[in-house]
């Protein structure tokens, strides 16, 4: 069996990984290439919380501390990341423990977009928000 190159054409490499995987072909796996991409699904889902979380701090924020402009467009867009976070979490219940975590590393960043976005400079040092208050459908702050 030839066994395709990871570095000449991933799609063709995974796809025939699966495929001796289901056959249960250990011995043409390609195991070190196997295991460092199931490690990068991993960071890939953790990524994917921190952006959500990032998207959705920003989006609070500036509903928070612009009230004048407050619109349905942002109000959209919480709503979206609550429920796009509520199925990422549903999916990879393991990643709960890391919310306060990922909050800490996503706030400034956060605050950052906030920033460019509204103009605004005075926005809390630390999150104001708790994660439940993050996920919870039906917060918003006044």
């Amino acid at each position: 069996m030839e066994i395709i190159n990871y570095e000449a054409d991933f799609y063709a490499w995974a796809s025939q990984q699966a495929e001796l995987l289901r056959q249960r072909q250990a011995s043409f796996l390609d195991w070190m290439n196997l295991a460092e991409e199931i490690e990068a699904m991993g960071r890939s889902e953790k990524r994917q919380l921190a952006t959500r979380l990032e998207v959705l701090i920003m989006h609070l924020l500036k509903w928070h501390y612009q009230p004048n402009l407050r619109s349905q467009s942002w109000q959209l867009t919480i709503q979206e990341q609550r429920l796009r976070l509520g199925k990422l979490l549903q999916e990879n219940p393991s990643l709960k423990p890391i919310v306060s975590d990922i909050i800490l590393s996503a706030y400034p960043l956060a605050v950052i977009n906030a920033k460019r976005e509204a103009g605004l400079s005075n926005y809390p040092k630390d999150c104001p928000y708790s994660p439940e208050q993050l996920l919870r459908d039906i917060f918003l702050p006044d």
